[in-house]
């Protein structure tokens, strides 16, 4: 798949590349950090450039949320878990327990959910259906994914340039680093419930 990605983005530039941004945010088990480490590292040689690169890879994430929040208004949670449990929704990387935890969190927290989620592998795919079954405002919704998504999109770029040959290093740096950031994002989510919960937080 890796060696796919790569000559695809060498043949068709910027295409490509939010196409397969696109998917990745559909399709999760493509790698997002490949695709935009690989896209920084083009940036110093083929005919490419870091904002042609940051604004293509954005437009793509944006196409792959909204499809699937608009996939996501036509579902209710009963309709998604038998989904996931199905064959094809556990291709997808889906699972009941998945849609029903990330329904209740982000009926909590829609804006941090949706802005953070971006950063997550998986999460980035999966918090964009709650949130159109939740009905979250479209316009809410779009902000937050694209600021999240271009801050993500920027960031790996730069790495990929900067690392040059090195690119393949900086995937695996980042495939750690999301493994972090979303420990510590359930961790913080789960403490806030539990203070919550407890009454040391929130009281009015």
């Amino acid at each position: 798949m890796n060696e796919t990605i790569t000559q695809l983005i060498q043949n068709y530039g910027y295409v490509a590349v939010a196409l397969l941004i696109a998917a990745e945010n559909i399709f999760p088990p493509i790698p997002s950090e490949l695709i935009l480490t690989f896209t920084g590292f083009l940036t110093l040689s083929a005919n490419l450039s870091v904002p042609g690169a940051i604004i293509a890879s954005t437009i793509g994430a944006f196409i792959g949320a909204v499809t699937l929040y608009w996939v996501g208004t036509f579902f209710d949670q009963d309709r998604l878990s038998r989904f996931a449990a199905s064959k094809v929704g556990r291709r997808f990387g889906l699972s009941p327990e998945k849609i029903t935890k990330t329904e209740n969190y982000f009926n909590s927290h829609g804006r941090a959910a949706t802005f953070f989620g971006r950063f997550i592998p998986v999460v980035r795919s999966l918090i964009s259906l709650p949130a159109g079954m939740s009905r979250f405002s479209l316009a809410r919704f779009s902000f937050y994914t694209i600021l999240g998504t271009a801050i993500w999109n920027t960031v790996l770029i730069y790495a990929g340039r900067f690392a040059g040959n090195a690119y393949q290093q900086v995937v695996q740096e980042f495939e750690g680093l999301s493994l972090i950031v979303l420990i510590a994002f359930c961790a913080i989510a789960a403490a806030v419930y539990l203070l919550k919960k407890k009454g040391l937080i929130f009281k009015k």
